[in-house]
């Protein structure tokens, strides 16, 4: 029988009372959907027509006209990308880029970027593989404003020397902070594993930077970028005959093609597996990267196989996020993707993982690449990765400056004209049979490349279970498994030059002198006392060490206290009967931590932190090369470092002018140049970190 509760109202109204009785279901007779609604028939995307033109010099004008809001993005486009820098002089179209907005027409790099600031807009250059592009947005009543601006960055810039002294250094910067960053060093061993000598596995290098001159920049700038070829996108609150009369007069003078493009080899076939060990010593983590050479950019099957890279690797609800995080707890993240390029692209998963589960987590996601290649895929987890994928994608449209860069892609990559309309229906017409069938031609599991950074010594004999095993340092230079634990060795120094010394630096930070560094050697009995103070901007960063050695300069003990930005630590270490045992202190974003350490110290180590004073006492000639053990507290580690003749050089410091051998330390944290002076004294005269906006001239 059907139960019932009655509602009772009672509801006053000037005096008189209404009494409202009725009969309402009760809760647990209410009928509720088990089901979701089905969805409604998919649209193509909604957009504006796209309108284009043909400018009087060649470049091809595509408009998205939208009122909506009063914006106006845009993306100039030239195939001038780095495929395109000539051999030995890698990053040499990045720098053009760099340089573009740093002094144009009649306005200086200050100017420019003021003048787009007050009109509330932004104007950046960059390059990828294939394309250099400038692109912009603007309020729409600042348009005019900002073609003025387009027209002298991409046809009339610059190149002062100031800028192009700058760009380079700042280049050479990022440079250092990528050598320093493992997934940087991953990323540039695997796309030249991938590649080979197509400029796509090209990697720019502090001596390809280097290598480029003014003229370089200019000779590319002029036969590069050049209007036919290229195609400017604009989205936004702009009609097409006021868009036409302002590229047209912006562009006044700009005229040509560029030059014809290099013959490039073809990208290397691979038949198997292959494991790239980048040895980086007292690495904690490792960083791995797995994957193969995919497919083109317009390739029919695209669509299904960025589907199926999706469900292995497109975020925390992708089988290696699920896995290798939520269920083995072996690593933050795992990802996977598909990369689009003019020619060829590739797959790749990623993932950081703890040092010693650095073999179960690549052979699990090797395994994981297989399944999704062999198994079909559950329909539920396949439904729900591609709605995703096509909800989302209206939002990847909203705005002018998206717009722009989509239709961009479009044009340059070649795709389908209606490819943004289409893309919804047709990523929701995919079947699991389809992406299946995609993710077999680009994943190739038992073909792939695997490079891996971490400590080689840690896991070489692991990883060389899995598949053959080539070693290289963080340089790219050949290794083989019995360098990877320093060994013993006999410095042939002499140690007849080796006297007390004091030598007081100048700290220069970007040019200006903001600290001081004095080094000083002093004998005691039976060795010798290495101590140095550094004090930077007033203390912020400062250091104070004291390095016990014997006469042979073989360390002893070592006290050093350091501050940086308030963080302040303690290390000290006692060197006996063949080890090295202490605490380091070590500062980190959370605050300064404590590392113990105990480490084998093989016969002829020296400090780091004491080399200067073993500086004089080698054998210093033009060529020369030297190869010495050096222990670095702060990581813990012992590891082999040259020290090679690169050039003489005349250098100017506070103490005078020197005749010097300029020696390129390589190996340890980072790599350092050092000014070694030709007199008798061998006195490091200059010490320049490269990459780094930080000098040590010698004063006194």
């Amino acid at each position: 029988m059907k139960r019932s509760v009655t509602l009772t109202a009672a509801l006053r109204i000037g005096g008189v009372a209404l009494l409202a009785i009725g009969s309402l279901p009760t809760r647990s007779s209410a009928q509720y959907p088990t089901k979701p609604p089905a969805s409604a028939p998919l649209k193509p995307a909604s957009l504006p027509p796209f309108q284009e033109a043909l400018l009087t010099n060649g470049v091809r004008v595509v408009l998205v006209e939208d009122h909506r809001s009063p914006v106006v993005a845009f993306r100039l486009a030239l195939p001038a990308g780095s495929v395109h820098d000539p051999k030995g002089k890698t990053g040499l179209a990045s720098m053009v880029a760099g340089l573009l907005t740093k002094g144009a027409g009649s306005s200086s790099a200050e100017q420019i970027a003021e003048t787009i600031e007050r009109a509330g807009g932004s104007l950046v250059a960059f390059t990828e593989n294939d394309f250099l592009s400038v692109t912009g947005n603007v309020l729409s009543n600042a348009t005019p404003l900002a073609f003025e601006l387009l027209g002298d960055v991409i046809a009339r810039p610059a190149f002062s020397a100031k800028e192009v002294d700058l760009v380079r250094t700042q280049t050479l910067s990022s440079l250092q902070l990528d050598a320093a960053d493992p997934a940087s060093v991953a990323s540039r061993f695997f796309t030249a594993g991938l590649y080979g000598a197509h400029p796509y596995g090209a990697s720019a290098t502090p001596s390809t930077v280097r290598a480029i001159t003014a003229a370089d920049l200019k000779t590319f700038q002029t036969a590069r970028l050049r209007p036919r070829g290229a195609v400017l996108v604009v989205a936004g609150d702009i009609t097409m005959p006021v868009l036409k009369q302002l590229s047209e007069k912006a562009f006044t003078g700009w005229t040509g093609a560029p030059a014809a493009a290099a013959v490039v080899a073809p990208a290397p076939a691979r038949s198997k597996s292959e494991i790239v060990l980048v040895h980086r010593p007292g690495s904690v983590q490792s960083n791995v990267l797995i994957g193969n050479l995919a497919m083109g950019p317009a390739d029919s099957a695209r669509l299904a196989a960025s589907l199926a890279v999706n469900i292995l690797g497109g975020g925390a609800d992708g089988r290696l996020f699920t896995i290798l995080r939520e269920q083995k707890s072996w690593t933050y993240g795992a990802y996977a993707q598909l990369t689009r390029v003019r020619g060829i692209g590739y797959f790749f998963a990623s993932t950081e993982v703890r040092t010693e589960v650095t073999d179960s987590a690549l052979i699990e996601a090797i395994a994981q690449i297989k399944r999704i290649t062999t198994e079909p895929i559950p329909v539920q987890e396949f439904e729900r990765k591609k709605g995703s994928i096509v909800g989302s994608f209206p939002l990847s449209i909203e705005t002018p400056q998206q717009l722009a860069e989509r239709v961009a892609s479009v044009k340059l990559y070649g795709l389908p004209a209606n490819y943004l309309q289409t893309y919804r229906t047709k990523m929701s017409a995919v079947t699991p049979a389809q992406a299946q069938a995609a993710a077999r031609r680009v994943m190739r599991p038992s073909a792939a490349l695997v490079v891996v950074v971490g400590d080689g010594a840690k896991l070489y004999d692991k990883l060389a279970r899995i598949a053959t095993v080539r070693i290289v340092n963080v340089d790219g230079d050949v290794m083989q498994p019995g360098d990877l634990t320093p060994k013993a060795m006999t410095l042939a120094l002499d140690f007849s030059k080796l006297s007390a010394r004091r030598d007081s630096f100048v700290v220069f930070v970007q040019g200006n002198p903001l600290g001081s560094s004095v080094y000083v050697l002093e004998q005691r009995d039976g060795g010798w006392t290495y101590g140095e103070k550094t004090n930077v901007m007033n203390g912020m960063i400062a250091q104070e060490t004291s390095l016990q050695t014997d006469g042979a300069l073989a360390p002893q003990r070592l006290s050093q206290s350091a501050s940086m930005q308030g963080q302040k630590t303690q290390t000290t270490i006692d060197f006996a009967n063949g080890r090295a045992k202490g605490t380091a202190g070590v500062p980190s974003q959370t605050g300064p931590t404590t590392k113990a350490i105990d480490v084998e110290m093989p016969a002829g180590t020296l400090m780091s932190e004491g080399l200067q004073a073993a500086i004089p006492l080698f054998r210093w000639a033009d060529g020369a090369t030297f190869t010495v053990n050096l222990f670095s507290s702060g990581k813990g580690i012992v590891q082999p470092v040259t020290l090679t003749v690169v050039a003489s050089e005349s250098v100017t410091v506070p103490a005078g002018t020197f005749d010097t051998w300029k020696v390129e330390q390589k190996g340890g944290e980072s790599t350092v140049v050092l000014y070694v002076s030709k007199d008798a004294a061998r006195r490091i005269v200059k010490i320049a970190p490269v990459g780094q906006p930080i000098e040590l001239r010698l004063a006194k």
